[in-house]
């Protein structure tokens, strides 16, 4: 490995641990990740990087499942007193917490990008006494919030590699952007900054995450594909209340329509050009045993394993819903709460990694290709730079696991940043080197 990014990744290492679990203490979850966008910011611009953040980076008409502006204030005051810059947070208002940092090098090359999320999941983290965590002091100080995913793990990783790659711009050419992006849960923080003009003109794009399917230290996947397109959706059903016993015809019965959509969403037929999901995961309705229900939300969500096929599923959730409500009398409306499209990493970008990642010497089990079958936002990214003629690929890189992800004893082998950091760096310089 070149002998200046060898020196380089080394002298960012000591202080992987330390930003990742600062991070993990002050867990913030999609569109309220101020202190977390605010911090990352900061040493990018010390870094010499130039900053797109705000209503540059994110486009607020796109955005999805945003908390109500009360909220989201609640959060840019905690973010402040955690230490967050008060005039960056300010300039983030809205939720616009996602932003990119570019370097140009002085000799023409490439346009290479490279994403990390930043959000946490809307978990409780446990209290029992040996969650590592809890024991070292580390554990989310934000009720409800918890990094239950790596994603504090992934914003160490970038910032280190920033400083890496400032540290050697005189070894790089062309130009490389740093994309740090909010509201990966739910999978609906890339669309709002693909608008905002986030890859355009990416030629390379690296996406990467640690463990997932990588759930043991030494193994490696070098590149993803078939990912899941997914749509994220709330249908409220609106009806009539009434006396359930005196006047039970004067109602109108929202509870009953959503079932019958449910039922009936559950029923749609799969394709036969490849795989598909339903699943409404809540329903909330009525108002009291003698009430006939005059409100009902169906909280769900479609997949597909092309973003055309996700289409065929939320079409037909679409009809249902319309079919149920003339059924029932009843009114509806449809909030689209997020969504991604589906992807497949390129398998020359995934043999580059794995080249690179053979090379290390530290993964015993390097995997080139491997289906997902789940969806990731970072696809929506990927697959807007290749629909533009470039090419990407999502890597997962191994780490034993405490839990599984999005479980609140989850945790991971902190080896795997490092790791993560060196095969990263590796391919950036790979990509970019003179």
């Amino acid at each position: 490995m070149n002998t200046l990014l060898q020196e380089k990744i080394n002298a960012v290492i000591p202080n992987l641990v330390a930003v990742r679990r600062d991070l993990h203490k002050h867990a913030e979850s999609a569109w309220t990740e101020f202190r977390t966008a605010s911090m990352a910011i900061t040493k990018m611009r010390e870094l010499g990087y130039e900053v797109t953040m705000g209503a540059d980076a994110v486009c607020k008409e796109a955005m999805m499942g945003v908390p109500a502006e009360a909220v989201l204030a609640g959060h840019m005051e905690r973010a402040v007193r955690q230490g967050a810059d008060p005039e960056l947070v300010a300039k983030m208002a809205g939720g616009m917490t996602g932003f990119w940092a570019d370097m140009t090098f002085a000799e023409e090359g490439p346009f290479v990008a490279v994403r990390f999320d930043m959000d946490c999941n809307d978990v409780s983290e446990c209290d029992a006494a040996d969650h590592r965590p809890n024991a070292e002091g580390f554990a989310s100080v934000n009720s409800g919030a918890m990094h239950a995913c790596g994603h504090d793990g992934h914003v160490a990783i970038g910032l280190a590699l920033a400083e890496v790659v400032a540290g050697m711009r005189d070894q790089l050419k062309g130009k490389i952007r740093f994309i740090f992006q909010p509201a990966e849960e739910g999978v609906r923080g890339a669309m709002p900054m693909e608008k905002a003009g986030a890859v355009e003109g990416v030629e390379q794009i690296f996406g990467m995450h640690i463990g997932f399917q990588a759930n043991k230290i030494g193994t490696v996947i070098c590149g993803t594909k078939n990912f899941l397109a997914t749509t994220k959706a709330d249908i409220t059903f609106t009806g009539v209340p009434a006396h359930a016993g005196n006047a039970p015809e004067e109602g109108k019965n929202a509870l009953l329509a959503a079932a019958t959509a449910l039922l009936n969403m559950h029923a749609i037929p799969r394709s036969g050009k490849g795989d598909t999901r339903i699943t409404v995961g809540k329903l909330i309705g009525g108002e009291g045993r003698n009430v006939i229900p005059p409100k009902a939300v169906l909280v769900l969500e479609t997949r597909g394993i092309t973003s055309d096929l996700d289409a065929y599923m939320f079409g037909e959730v679409k009809r249902i819903a319309k079919a149920a409500a003339d059924m029932w009398g009843c009114g509806y409306s449809i909030d689209i709460k997020g969504g991604t499209k589906s992807g497949e990493s390129d398998a020359e970008i995934a043999a580059l990694v794995a080249e690179e990642a053979r090379a290390m010497g530290v993964f015993d089990n390097v995997i080139e290709l491997k289906d997902f079958g789940a969806s990731e936002d970072y696809s929506h990214f990927m697959s807007t730079v290749q629909a533009a003629g470039g090419k990407g690929t999502y890597v997962q890189v191994g780490s034993d696991l405490m839990a599984g992800h999005h479980n609140g004893h989850f945790d991971f082998d902190e080896t795997s940043l490092t790791n993560a950091l060196t095969l990263m760096g590796r391919c950036v310089v790979r990509s970019m080197g003179k």
